[in-house]
């Protein structure tokens, strides 16, 4: 599909910019994190294919987006899903993104990875959101500085994940109709990722997503309160960390084992955010 460099309302960063757009995110934070993140990820290791724009207006009108928003959607367009950032405190902004005539059809859907909350209230002045899927933003200001696996059994091993392992990963993943099996295959080649065995079986994973967060800790259900997620976390915390960002990861509320998990490695909320699919009024 062909790359729109400019639209009624954005016009694409080139990438000798990004870095710059990075840079002023900071003001922002802890709400531009997995956007900031997100940059990073891509200058440092470009595990998939993302175009970024900001506002015409930028940065008086500080609102940027990134188009694919993930890596999977039902008709495999880049402007079908979006993530977008603007401080919660100027959400009048999304109103640039309904209006947006160029880059989106704003007749059809558009799947919106998780968002701040306030951004996603806006957009419902001219969406209805379905499917919606409310997740916690909990990040790591002080990671922890050993990563201590003694308390293994011996018939069971934390090592680092490789492509054969991510069919695996993906199969149980649940947000699998999001993100495609090809960016885990990457996500795993260029990040940390590491999976606990158990035997010489997966039992437990988590992988370091493509916006800088840690992703995908799922534990296969035979193999559930052994306390194997507590070893994996700390693991790649300590990676993420030494990588140069801020471990952070997104956590539904009703998650009570894993918030309990997180703030034990001194992991605190920051914000809400929300998934969904929005389908014009």
């Amino acid at each position: 599909m062909e790359i729109v460099p400019e639209g009624k309302n954005f016009r694409i960063v080139p990438e000798d910019e990004l870095q710059a757009v990075a840079d002023f995110l900071v003001r922002y934070m802890p709400e531009s994190l997995k956007f900031h993140q997100t940059i990073q990820t891509y200058l440092n290791n470009k595990v998939w294919n993302f175009h970024f724009y900001v506002a015409k207006n930028w940065p008086e009108d500080p609102i940027c987006l990134h188009f694919p928003g993930c890596t999977s959607t039902p008709n495999s367009q880049i402007y079908e899903s979006v993530t977008v950032f603007c401080p919660s405190a100027r959400a009048d902004l999304v109103d640039l993104v309904t209006s947006e005539s160029i880059l989106l059809d704003l007749t059809q859907p558009l799947y919106l990875n998780f968002t701040h909350e306030a951004i996603v209230n806006r957009f419902e002045k001219r969406y209805e959101a379905h499917d919606k899927i409310t997740g916690d933003v909990y990040a790591c200001d002080n990671p922890p500085a050993d990563v201590d696996t003694d308390g293994l059994p011996p018939d069971v091993e934390l090592v680092r994940l490789q492509p054969e392992h991510m069919k695996a990963v993906h199969d149980l993943y649940p947000a699998s109709d999001i993100e495609c099996r090809e960016v885990f295959e990457k996500l795993v080649a260029e990040l940390p990722a590491y999976g606990i065995f158990v035997e010489g079986q997966l039992a437990a994973w988590m992988v370091q997503s493509y916006y800088g967060a840690m992703f995908s800790m799922q534990t296969r259900p035979e193999f559930r309160r052994k306390g194997y997620g507590i070893y994996l976390a700390r693991r790649l915390t300590k990676e993420v960390a030494a990588r140069g960002y801020k471990p952070f990861v997104v956590i539904r509320p009703e998650n009570d084992a894993s918030r309990s998990l997180y703030t034990k490695l001194g992991f605190e909320k920051r914000f809400r955010t929300v998934r969904a699919v929005l389908r014009p009024r």
